[in-house]
């Protein structure tokens, strides 16, 4: 059985914690543990956060965008914005690397999402926007609830 949710939000920081407990709360029909619900959580919150900071630089006129797909016990979500996008994406990828030194960020932000997930792609085009998507395979034998 598949299930999908639709989700879109200003570009807020305040609407990170918004969007990871919806995320949430949306994949505990799949029954997962509480680590892989920890772990999309936080991956939630990584892709979110790299929205408004990075693809929008803290604009609030912008829109995030959250799809979320459960088939069988795989959790697909995507992020997207529509920002600035990322020139170099091999570079942005690389651990500790960030962007935005003087806001302290960590620059582990894909590196986090790589290892929490199963799959991870990212696709950005320069002022077009980036999106981010990624699967997790549930370890639960349960089934959608009919």
């Amino acid at each position: 059985m598949r299930n999908e949710m639709n989700l879109q939000f200003s570009a807020l920081s305040q609407n990170e914690s918004f969007a990871r407990v919806t995320v949430a709360a949306f994949i505990t029909q799949l029954d997962p543990t509480l680590d892989e619900l920890t772990e999309i959580k936080t991956v939630v919150s990584e892709a979110v956060t790299n929205a408004i900071i990075h693809g929008y630089e803290n604009n609030s006129s912008g829109i995030v965008y959250i799809s979320v797909v459960l088939e069988d016990q795989t959790v697909t979500l995507t992020i997207r914005d529509e920002g600035i996008g990322i020139a170099d994406l091999n570079e942005a990828m690389q651990p500790l690397y960030t962007s935005k030194p003087d806001l302290e960020r960590s620059g582990m932000g894909f590196t986090i999402m790589e290892n929490f997930m199963d799959h991870c792609e990212v696709v950005s085009t320069v002022n077009v926007g980036t999106t981010i998507t990624v699967k997790k395979y549930l370890s639960n034998s349960n089934a959608l609830c009919n």
